[in-house]
């Protein structure tokens, strides 16, 4: 299996400002991410940056990173870009790995591509593992995705998917009808589908949800998910998330 990994980053955010260059143990974040990324069986790990200083902070590490335009709306648009940089040829696969997922399993990276590479009817690939929690099935905050026979995605939602009609007070989600998956935000494609996906008509559920996604499903186009036992180390999107990860590698030297 062969596969190259881009990391979209933009050094623009709300809750976290300048998130790619926050400081995590001597080291930027997205290079942690890079790093990590370069212990999967990647051909190529590149950072996909919309400003100067995400580019420098990448260079003074030893890490590839192409400069993209600063108002691409999501990250697949970003990697689109990214690909005709890198003259990625279409039938390739991409896998985005998030910008602010300094913890990613190697592992995981690897069983995201290979899913894609197993389903030639799909266009993409993800990543989910069941929910435990009530709480993070009722979340608007937690993803949830819904699964056919052949672990191709039904629908991604912020709402309690599947709906559990007979559900008693109390009653944990492992005696569910059907299984409650949380969808992980790493994604796989083929650079051809790339190429296409900046150009597919935005859906309204992807406008409601906010779940860039969904823009695939409604186009009618298929998506596998790779489903995994455990759930991976949660990603940095609050400074609160930054400190708890900065806490992390300073108890863990291995993790430097």
């Amino acid at each position: 299996m062969s596969f190259h990994v881009v990391i979209p980053a933009r050094l623009a955010s709300s809750r976290l400002p300048r998130k790619p260059l926050a400081d995590i143990a001597g080291i930027p974040m997205v290079v942690r991410v890079a790093q990590q990324a370069a212990k999967s069986h990647a051909q190529s790990v590149t950072v996909a940056a919309d400003s100067p200083l995400i580019l420098q902070a990448c260079e003074a590490h030893g890490i590839r990173a192409v400069a993209t335009r600063e108002d691409h709306p999501s990250g697949s648009d970003r990697l689109a870009e990214a690909c005709e940089h890198l003259a990625i040829p279409d039938d390739a696969v991409v896998v985005n790995v998030q910008g602010d997922e300094p913890l990613i399993e190697p592992a995981l990276i690897d069983a995201c591509a290979a899913a894609l590479e197993a389903d030639g009817g799909c266009v993409m690939s993800t990543a989910a593992h069941p929910i435990e929690s009530v709480e993070d099935w009722l979340s608007p905050n937690i993803v949830k995705v819904v699964l056919d026979a052949r672990h191709r995605a039904l629908y991604f939602s912020r709402s309690p998917l599947p709906a559990w009609r007979d559900r008693r007070d109390g009653q944990p989600l492992n005696e569910a009808p059907s299984p409650v998956m949380r969808h992980v935000g790493l994604y796989a494609y083929r650079a051809g589908f790339l190429r296409r996906y900046a150009h597919l008509k935005v859906s309204p559920v992807e406008q409601a949800e906010m779940l860039e996604q969904l823009r695939v499903l409604w186009n009618g186009l298929a998506i596998s998910v790779h489903v995994t036992d455990y759930a991976p180390a949660p990603g940095v999107d609050t400074p609160q998330d930054l400190e708890r990860v900065r806490r992390l590698f300073a108890a863990n030297p291995q993790l430097r």
